[in-house]
Order: C-alpha cells, then sequence, then structure tokens
C-alpha cells in the first residue's frame, strides 16, 4: 500500500527532525497543484502554520548542530518527534500526492491508526538517533555533532521530500537508513570495545 510507505517515511524523516516533514508536507500543498492534504490536516499548509513550523524548523537545525545542546535538544524533541510523526503519517497517508490520485478509505476511516503508527515509528527512529548521538559525542568530545546532526537533516529532508514526490524513493532511503543505523551502532558498539581495553592495558 503505498499510502503506508508515505506515511511511514514521513514519520521516519519526523524521528530525526520533528518539523521537516511537517514543513515540507504544508509547503506541498500550497505550491504543487497534484499535492492536496486532507480536509482534517489543511492546517498545515496555513500561513500561521507554515511560519511557526518554519520557524521551530530554523531553531532545530540550528541547536541541533551545538555541542551539549544538542543532547539537551534531543530530551525536550522526546515528546515533540513522535507527535510530529503522527500528525505526519496521519496527513500523509491520506493525502493526494503526485503518486496517489486516490487516497485509501482505510485510513480514513480508522484515523486514529495512522496518527498511533506514525507515533511508533518517529518514537523508535528517535530513540535510535539520540543514542548515536550520545554514542558519537562520547567519542569524539562533541565535535561530531555538527556532522551527524547535519546527516541527519539531510536525511529527513530526502526521506519527507521523496515521500510526497516519489514514495518508492523513499522506502529505498528508509531501507539505506534502517542498514546504515545499524553499521552506525555496530562500529560504535566496537569502539567503546577498543577504548575500554586500552583503558585496561593502560592500567
Amino acid at each position: 500500500m503505498i499510502e503506508f510507505v508515505i506515511g511511514m517515511s514521513l514519520a521516519a524523516a519526523a524521528g530525526l527532525n520533528a518539523w521537516m516533514p511537517l514543513f515540507l508536507l504544508g509547503l506541498a500543498d500550497r505550491v504543487i497543484p497534484v499535492v492536496q492534504l486532507p480536509a482534517g490536516w489543511s492546517w498545515l499548509s496555513g500561513d500561521l502554520a507554515l511560519w511557526i513550523i518554519g520557524g521551530l524548523l530554523v531553531f532545530e537545525i540550528v541547536a541541533d548542530k551545538i555541542p551539549a545542546l544538542d543532547s539537551l535538544n534531543d530530551v525536550v524533541q522526546s515528546l515533540l518527534r513522535p507527535a510530529a510523526g503522527g500528525v505526519a503519517f496521519g496527513a500523509g497517508s491520506g493525502a493526494q500526492t503526485i503518486a496517489v490520485d486516490d487516497p485509501s478509505s482505510f485510513f480514513a476511516d480508522n484515523a486514529w491508526v495512522p496518527i498511533v503508527v506514525g507515533i511508533v515509528i518517529a518514537l523508535a527512529v528517535h530513540v535510535m538517533k539520540a543514542g548515536a548521538r550520545v554514542a558519537g559525542n562520547t567519542l569524539t568530545a562533541g565535535l561530531a555533532a555538527p556532522v551527524l546532526s547535519t546527516a541527519e537533516d539531510g536525511a529527513s529532508f530526502a526521506l519527507a521530500a521523496a515521500a510526497i514526490l516519489v514514495p518508492l524513493l523513499a522506502a529505498l532511503l528508509l531501507i539505506l537508513l534502517i542498514v546504515g543505523a545499524i553499521v552506525w551502532f555496530r562500529r560504535i558498539r566496537r569502539s567503546g570495545v577498543r577504548i575500554e581495553q586500552e583503558r585496561r592495558e593502560a592500567t
């Protein structure tokens, strides 16, 4: 089901950056004629919503690149990213997009399902991101924060944009994100083991 792929990709994007998929959804509804949000989510494309979400997006992009502040930001975002994931999944899965002319009635008739699924997906991605950030900051004394944050923002943008424009590409990016996270965690774990062994040998 293409709507599920769209919603899942948008929710995963929200797990990396809460405001990126919401801003892109609202903007797409405004500027791309073939993209139309469901009536219940059309407020995302309103002037006030776009300005507020856009401002929050800029703030998160900046704050997430400052060592120490990025960890505090992740704590605050522990509630915001899952909530944004629920909204993104709900709005995206029921929207008319370039790839979807007639959204499935299942999500329209069961509006709570995409929201719950989006919350779970975004929370899982957020936990993974936060864990990787803590490990990366610990190993590099915070120097990796800007690089990791830029990669996360780029991945969030790519996932959200692809979900709206090319859902099959979004599915591929989602798979690559999962594989990349697994590889990253394995490297972090190996680095941690090596550092611990060096400490023991030094003592």
